[in-house]
C-alpha cells in the first residue's frame, strides 16, 4: 500500500523536518569527547628494562580493545585483547610471555629486547561502532659496553713523539667524551679530537701529559666509563743538581755529595774527580778528606731510553782550619795624642781579618786606618775614649778564630780638658767670663746712680 502525504494545513511543519532539526540540535549540544592517545614510556629504553604502552582518554562506550605488533590488524600480529564486560583478557599469536594487558588499556612490556623495537597498534571496538586505531613506536638500545682506551705509542718521548688515544669499541648512536685527571677535556694547542671524538691526539707530548685519561660513552639510555690509562712518557735527564751547594769543606771531615736529575726512566749516575771515575752511584762519599781532595767533581747522568747525557761540575776546595791569631803592639799604655799601631799576626793564608773593640765589631773613626789586608790597625792620634779591649779575628770559608784580647790604656794629657782643650785655653775662657761679668756689674751700677741722682 502506498503512503501518501496529507495536504498541509496552514501553520503545520513536516515531521521529517522536525526529526532532522532534533538530530542536529542534539549533535550541536552534545559534549565533544577527548581524543584517544597512546604513548610509550619511555620511548627509548635499555635492553632488559621495561616499557609501558599507555592509553589516555578511553571512551565510555568501549567494549573490547586489542594490542598488535606492527601497524596492521592481522590476526597473527595480535598480542592481547581485553573484554570490558567480563573484565577478561586473552593473548594472541604475537604474545611472548613478557606482555601484560590492563583494563585501563595499558600494555606492559617486561625485559625488552632489541627485536622488540618497532611499531605497536592499539585498536578499539565501541558500542557506537566508532572503532579508532592508534599507533606508537619505541626503541630498545643495547646497554653500552665498558669502553677501553688503546694507545698507538706505549712509551712516547718528550718533545719528540705524538700519541693517539682511541676509545674502543665503536658503537652506533654514541657520544664520546674524554677526561684527564678527572676533569673534562677539550681541544687545545696540543690536544686534537677526531670528528666523532673517539680519538684524542696529543701533539708533541711533554712529561705532564701522563694523565690519567678516561673515555666515557653515552647514548639515549646508558653511560659507561673506561678504566683510567696513564701514559709512560720518557724524558730527561735534566741537568743534574749536586747537593749540598757548598764549595768549601774543612779537612779531616767526611765529604758526602748527592746528585739528582729528573728522568724517566730513572737516570744512571756516575762520579769523576779531576777526570778520573770515582763511583757509579748517585751518592759520592769520601772519608777524612785532606787538601789533596780539592778539585773538579763531575756528576754524569744517562737515560738508557732517550740515550741522552747531562753533566754538572762542582769545583771543591778543601781547607785547613785557621789557627788562633795574636795581636802585636809596641806597648799597651799610651799617652793621649800619641799614635798606636796594632798588628794581627796569623800564620794562615787566604784569610779574612776583622777587628773587635770591647767584644763588638770595631767601628772605624776618622782617626783610624786599616792596612790593605786589614792586618794592621792604626789610631792617630789616640784619645782616652780609645781605651779598652782589642781583638782580631781571622777566618776562611770553613773556620774562624779570635786572638786573645789586648787591653789598651790611654793616659789623659793634663793639658787637655775633658773637652779636649788645653789648660791654658780653659784658663783664658774662665778669665774672659769673669771679666765679662765684672763689666756687666759696673754698667748696672752706673745706670742705677744716674737714675737716682746720688
Amino acid at each position: 500500500m502506498e503512503l501518501t502525504s496529507a495536504p498541509l494545513h496552514k501553520g503545520q511543519v513536516p515531521w521529517r523536518g522536525l526529526l532532522l532539526a532534533a538530530l542536529l540540535l542534539a549533535y550541536w549540544n552534545s559534549p565533544v569527547s577527548a581524543q584517544v592517545t597512546v604513548e610509550a614510556v619511555p620511548t627509548h629504553v635499555a635492553e632488559g628494562a621495561n616499557v609501558l604502552l599507555q592509553v589516555h582518554n578511553l571512551p565510555t562506550t568501549l567494549q573490547v580493545f586489542y594490542w598488535y605488533k606492527g601497524d596492521t590488524l592481522a590476526d597473527s600480529n595480535e598480542i592481547a585483547r581485553f573484554i570490558i564486560s567480563s573484565s577478561t583478557n586473552s593473548t594472541g599469536p604475537a604474545h611472548t610471555g613478557r606482555e601484560t594487558i590492563y583494563q585501563n588499556g595499558s600494555l606492559l612490556f617486561q625485559n625488552v629486547m632489541q627485536n622488540d623495537t618497532g611499531t605497536y597498534t592499539f585498536h578499539m571496538l565501541t558500542a557506537n561502532f566508532d572503532n579508532p586505531t592508534k599507533s606508537l613506536q619505541f626503541y630498545v638500545h643495547a646497554p653500552l659496553p665498558k669502553p677501553n682506551i688503546t694507545s698507538n705509542n706505549s712509551n712516547p718521548m718528550e718533545g719528540e713523539d705524538s700519541v693517539a688515544l682511541m676509545c674502543e669499541p665503536e658503537t652506533q648512536n654514541t657520544v664520546y667524551l674524554w677526561r684527564i685527571n678527572g676533569q673534562s677535556l677539550s681541544e687545545g694547542d696540543r690536544l686534537k679530537l677526531s670528528i666523532d671524538n673517539r680519538t684524542l691526539t696529543l701533539l708533541t707530548v711533554v712529561r705532564t701529559d701522563t694523565g690519567p685519561y678516561e673515555c666515557e660513552t653515552r647514548n639515549l639510555v646508558s653511560t659507561s666509563r673506561s678504566d683510567p690509562l696513564t701514559l709512560n712518557i720518557t724524558y730527561g735527564p735534566d741537568v743534574p743538581i749536586i747537593s749540598p751547594s757548598d764549595t768549601h769543606f774543612q779537612s779531616r771531615t767526611n765529604l758526602s755529595l748527592s746528585c739528582h736529575a729528573a728522568s724517566n726512566p730513572p737516570a744512571q749516575y756516575s762520579w769523576s774527580v779531576n777526570g778520573e771515575l770515582q763511583a757509579s752511584s748517585q751518592e759520592l762519599f769520601i772519608p777524612n778528606i785532606t787538601t789533596n781532595n780539592s778539585g773538579s767533581y763531575t756528576c754524569l747522568v744517562h737515560n738508557s731510553v732517550t740515550d741522552l747525557n747531562r753533566t754538572t761540575v762542582k769545583n771543591i776546595t778543601v781547607l785547613e782550619p785557621v789557627t788562633p791569631p795574636s795581636i802585636q803592639v809596641a806597648n799597651t799604655t799610651f799617652k793621649e795624642l800619641e799614635s798606636v799601631s796594632l798588628t794581627c799576626d796569623s800564620q794562615d793564608i787566604g784569610i779574612s781579618i776583622r777587628w773587635l773593640f770591647n767584644g763588638q765589631s770595631l767601628g772605624l773613626t776618622d782617626r783610624m786606618k786599616l792596612s790593605e789586608n786589614n792586618s794592621t790597625l792604626s789610631i792617630d792620634p789616640v784619645r782616652r775614649e780609645d781605651s779598652g779591649k782589642y781583638e782580631c779575628e781571622v777566618s776562611n770559608p770553613v773556620s774562624s778564630e779570635r786572638s786573645n784580647p789586648i787591653q789598651l790604656n790611654i793616659i789623659p794629657d793634663p793639658t787637655q780638658g775633658s773637652s779636649g782643650l788645653s789648660a791654658g785655653a780653659i784658663a783664658g775662657i774662665v778669665v774672659g767670663c769673669v771679666a765679662g761679668v765684672a763689666l756687666i756689674a759696673a754698667l748696672a751700677y752706673f745706670l742705677y746712680f744716674r737714675k737716682t741722682g746720688r
